[in-house]
């Protein structure tokens, strides 16, 4: 257990003061003299002892107390002392504290006072020849050398623990970060897969409620029934195959990023048309240029993007064709997505930022977005994390999301988008 530094003081200043004590009563066990000096002479230890509790608040002025202390004590007292124990721990405690040039000027000023003190002395009355003085020259030196190197090994600690701490908190920071950016992921696809299945349920059951509202003939409501049933369990049967696809990266979420071709890419963009015609809109497709294997967190992006753009038209649109277009632009390393309506809107998207008051179309997202909805907003998102670019608006009286994705990736960027 460690002690306050406050109690450590307190507890080294009474052991250095019990030491010079018993050192003094022992060496002093001959010697006589008046009472005035023994009590000047106790009065002095106390006094010198005592402020080493004080020595890391005001190590300069205990040194300098320390240091008077024994100047006095050694001509008066006759038991001659060790009390230059306590003026040398304060030397100690003033370099150590980070108070170089005063503890030098200390070490310089004892050692002088101890040499003229000496030489004043008559022949043959020194206390001190030249051999002790110059052991006591290394004394000095040693304390303040020691000191200053106990400050540096200190000042070393202290940064050492700060950039661990400082580690610990980016650390904790990435981790946090990073959580983050798993929960929009995950968000994004869960989004995408229920968002654009249960839209295109939605339609389909919608419809089918309509034609039998009219009360047809038995026959006519019996097809009309069977065909708006098998629409919604294809539709619900691909939902299940997705979810099940994303639901399995969740659970391996440990393993490394997979290389394997996504559950969902464009070469099922036939199938993504297939089931949007199935709701009542007339999907065209166009592919221009050379198509080239795509990462999979680029093929994944690209298909939910044209993915997130027909649930727009079919949730928010009046429009009855959309063209998507595919143009692979090998001189630039980029895929172009073009999804357009010809359902018209208001106000302007570009890269998932929302302006107007949204509108029909593609830009029913737009109004989604404007309210807190993240249609558009997550298609930017992920091909911003691609290192791509995606632009939504009015065009005509349609509305259009234009997505440029780069046909690689940088190894540090083949995260799942």
């Amino acid at each position: 257990m460690r002690l306050p530094p406050r109690t450590a003081d307190a507890l080294i200043a009474g052991l250095v003061l019990l030491l010079v004590t018993v050192w003094t009563l022992i060496s002093g066990w001959h010697t006589h003299e008046s009472a005035p000096r023994a009590a000047l002479g106790w009065a002095l230890v106390l006094v010198g002892c005592g402020a080493l509790v004080l020595r890391r608040r005001w190590p300069v002025g205990v040194a300098v107390v320390t240091l008077l202390a024994c100047v006095t004590y050694y001509p008066l007292s006759e038991q001659d002392g060790p009390l230059m124990i306590a003026f040398a721990l304060a030397l100690y405690t003033t370099a150590a504290e980070g108070r170089f040039a005063a503890a030098v000027a200390l070490a310089a000023v004892t050692l002088l006072a101890v040499g003229l003190g000496e030489a004043r002395q008559a022949p043959g009355h020194r206390q001190i020849d030249g051999t002790a003085l110059a052991m006591l020259a290394g004394w000095l030196i040693s304390l303040v050398a020691v000191g200053r190197a106990q400050r540096t090994r200190t000042a070393y600690l202290h940064e050492v623990e700060q950039r661990a701490l400082a580690a610990e908190r980016e650390q904790e920071a990435r981790a946090r970060q990073s959580a983050t950016e798993e929960r929009l992921r995950i968000a994004r696809e869960l989004h995408d897969v229920l968002g654009h299945t249960v839209s295109l349920i939605n339609v389909q059951s919608g419809a089918a409620l309509h034609r039998l509202a009219k009360r047809p003939d038995p026959e006519t409501a019996l097809t009309t029934a069977t065909e708006a049933l098998t629409a919604v369990r294809t539709t619900s049967k691909d939902a299940l195959r997705e979810l099940r696809a994303t639901l399995g990266v969740l659970r391996g979420a440990d393993e490394a990023a997979p290389t394997a071709p996504p559950a969902s890419g464009l070469a099922l963009l036939g199938d993504l048309a297939a089931r949007a015609r199935a709701a009542g809109l007339d999907v065209r497709t166009r592919v221009t240029g050379t198509p080239v294997p795509l990462p999979p967190p680029v093929d994944l992006a690209a298909y939910r993007i044209v993915q997130e753009s027909l649930t727009n038209v079919t949730r928010h649109s009046a429009a009855t064709t959309v063209t998507v277009s595919l143009d692979w632009e090998p001189g630039t390393g980029t895929v172009r997505l073009r999804i357009a309506d010809d359902g018209g809107t208001s106000g302007t998207t570009a890269a998932g930022a929302t302006t107007g008051s949204g509108g029909t179309g593609n830009g029913g997202a737009n109004g989604d977005a404007g309210s807190g909805g993240t249609g558009i907003r997550g298609m930017a998102e992920r091909a911003r994390a691609l290192g791509g670019t995606l632009t939504a608006g009015p065009d005509g009286g349609g509305f259009v999301v234009d997505a440029r994705l780069p046909t690689t990736l940088a190894p540090q960027e083949g995260t799942p988008a």
